[in-house]
């Protein structure tokens, strides 16, 4: 299917604009108004740039408040509606969007609205033009695409057809059964945006806070099914208005754009199949993701002091060094099945990735069933694949870019005996296993990174959650593979001063915000860790009194937790969660370690107030320090 996106989705000039269309592999493009209006050249200086560029110009948009207005003014209007014809045909389009009046002043009379609408397309007709009337969800009496069909129908005019969109059916929760008794011939053009749910006045929601499908909460395949399948095959095209993604690059923009095509493509697949019906064989159809088994590794980008003073922290923790690389300098740390690895190699993305960010995690790898089928799903939804030096008899790791520039690796067999000199474990494991690794990212990033990992990866999204900070707010949203084998928190504020403010500032972008190790016994395990130097954060003896009191917990055992400045948290299924945070390691990345009980699943929400406090306490200290 051919792909679009309006112009009013992005930030920049319109060639601005135009180049970063095109370089996301867009087919053709809406071209908003305004965009044109600000422009310095002419109409056919647009068609030509669209041209060389090799893009469609799908649609012109938008023409307002036209029906069912004060009678003295259908003549101006129709003036209007005549000199807009002439422009698209310089411009090169011959499809126009008509919304439905919002005008207090507009007739309620449904004759009088189909009247006007005749006039219009009457004079479509005799400049070869085709109309669209989209039902606005804030309109004044029209914002129903089916009150928008039915009047449709009324004029029953072949220059008259009816504009879907997916934000304005889905925002009012409209009905999607007469989605599939319009006929495709009808359809003049497919808009699409998804948003998160929120309970605000529907034209601000509109305006402020549209995304891309696979970045919100509303249900978009399920309007896109009927559409599909009953015969529809005409582009899909993109209006998205979002204050982030108006300030973000516009290349950036596009790419997150047309991966959510793709990722919405394959959600209607999907439904077809469940219900048996016919996959149309020109929707993106990538292969399945596979099984998750968990995080192969975690790669540090360090240079020799940081590497040997992370080397450090990481024996305090438990972590062997198991592996010396037989031509690079990196450094492989192992305990139970993590493995964390700390590379120095001058001239590779590591060392870029250390002189753009100091100590951050430059890359992350995932143990799966099948590492081919993952690599071939992220490259056919457009991932940028990395090549990176493979020395003799070296082993090849299929790795793809993330979206702050990190790679992520997909591996399904051993992958260090070849370029590994190894060296046995000497000891015990204390932690067993990587349970999730949080990063901290800018509000403007979530929204890409989201995409991401539910696109390419095929993983769940969790349900948002806001966080108390002593001088902010917190949102947190977890993304995670179905078996839970891997999750990701994905951790924002907006406020300046908060823990991961300051974070994300000493990191100059995305990355690592904290690693949770799992153990068996954590009481054993955090007296062993401070027992090896490790440095665990303080708890307020507060939390303790309050603790006891909302759980009903007896006295030895909240000692027990005092005594080692564990946080806890239970379920309303008997599940139970313990966990203990350590120092801030190079003042932006910090390590957890937990214990699951009877099947808690989730991470200990309620306690994060308090660790935040903890942490900015610990910051301050040091501050006065110097």
């Amino acid at each position: 299917m051919k792909h679009s996106i309006a112009t009013v989705s992005l930030s920049g000039t319109l060639p601005e604009k135009l180049q970063a269309i095109a370089a996301a592999g867009f087919d053709g493009v809406e071209i908003f108004e305004n965009d044109l209006l600000y422009f310095s050249g002419s109409p056919a200086d647009i068609r030509q740039m669209c041209a060389d560029l090799n893009l469609e110009i799908m649609l012109f948009q938008p023409f307002r408040d036209f029906e069912g207005g004060p009678r003295g003014r259908l003549d101006r209007q129709i003036d209007r509606a005549r000199r807009k014809f002439e422009l698209m045909a310089e411009l090169g389009t011959d499809r126009l969007l008509v919304c439905s009046n919002v005008s207090p002043s507009t007739s309620r009379d449904n004759k009088l609205i189909a009247e006007d609408l005749h006039r219009l397309a009457e004079c479509a007709a005799e400049h070869d033009m085709l109309v669209g009337y989209e039902a606005l969800a804030w309109g004044a009496h029209v914002y129903s695409y089916r009150h928008a069909w039915q009047l449709v129908q009324a004029v029953d005019h072949p220059n008259l057809g009816i504009i879907l969109d997916s934000f304005h059916t889905l925002s009012i929760e409209d009905d999607l059964s007469a989605l599939a008794q319009i006929p495709p011939e009808k359809i003049v053009f497919v808009q699409l945006a998804e948003a998160p749910k929120m309970k605000m006045d529907v034209l601000e929601w509109s305006r402020h806070y549209r995304n891309f499908p696979g970045q919100g909460e509303l249900d978009v395949a399920a309007f896109m099914k009927p559409l599909i399948a009953n015969g529809y095959h005409d582009p899909l095209s993109l209006e998205v208005f979002n204050d982030k993604f108006r300030a973000a690059p516009g290349l950036a923009t596009t790419r997150d754009a047309r991966a959510s095509l793709f990722y919405l493509e394959e959600q209607v697949g999907r439904q077809l199949q469940a219900e048996k019906q016919p996959r149309p064989t020109d929707l993106f159809h990538p292969p399945q993701p596979p099984e998750y088994r968990g995080m192969e590794f975690i790669e540090f980008a360090v240079n020799d002091e940081s590497a040997e003073n992370l080397g450090a922290v990481l024996e305090q923790y438990g972590f062997y060094r198991t592996g010396e690389h037989k031509t690079k300098n990196v450094q492989l740390y192992q305990q139970g099945d993590i493995r964390l690895i700390l590379n120095a190699e001058p001239d590779s993305l590591a060392d870029a990735f250390y002189a753009a960010h100091g100590t951050s995690v430059c890359a992350t790898a995932y143990t799966v069933a099948n590492a081919r089928q993952l690599y071939d799903r992220a490259v056919g939804y457009g991932c940028k694949i990395y090549e990176g030096k493979v020395g003799p008899n070296e082993r090849h790791i299929l790795a793809v870019r993330a979206p702050n520039g990190s790679l992520q690796y997909f591996v399904d067999s051993n992958i260090y005996d070849a370029d590994f000199t190894l060296t046995p474990q000497n000891g015990e494991s204390l932690l067993g296993r990587i349970d999730h690794a949080a990063f901290g990212m800018t509000p403007d990033a979530v929204e890409s990174w989201t995409l991401h990992f539910r696109a390419i990866f095929g993983f769940q999204i969790e349900a948002d959650m806001t966080l108390a900070d002593p001088y902010g707010l917190m949102k947190s949203r977890v993304v995670r593979s179905d078996n839970g084998r891997v999750r990701h928190p994905l951790n924002v504020s907006s406020d300046q001063n908060t823990v991961l403010s300051r974070s994300v500032a000493t990191y100059k972008g995305t990355g690592l915000q904290h690693i949770a190790f799992s153990c068996d016994d954590i009481f054993s395990t955090v007296k062993k860790l401070r027992a090896n130097g490790a440095r665990l954060l303080d708890i307020p003896e507060n939390y303790y009194d309050d603790l006891q009191a909302r759980f009903g917990l007896d006295d030895e055992f909240t000692d027990r937790l005092r005594e080692h400045h564990l946080l806890y948290d239970a379920d309303a299924n008997g599940g139970e969660f313990l966990h203990v945070y350590s120092e801030p390691v190079e003042e932006r990345f910090f390590f957890e370690v937990i214990q699951r009980i009877n099947c808690y699943d989730q991470y200990g929400a309620a306690n994060t107030p308090v660790r935040l406090m903890a942490q900015d306490l610990y910051w301050k200290r040091q501050q006065e320090r110097g």
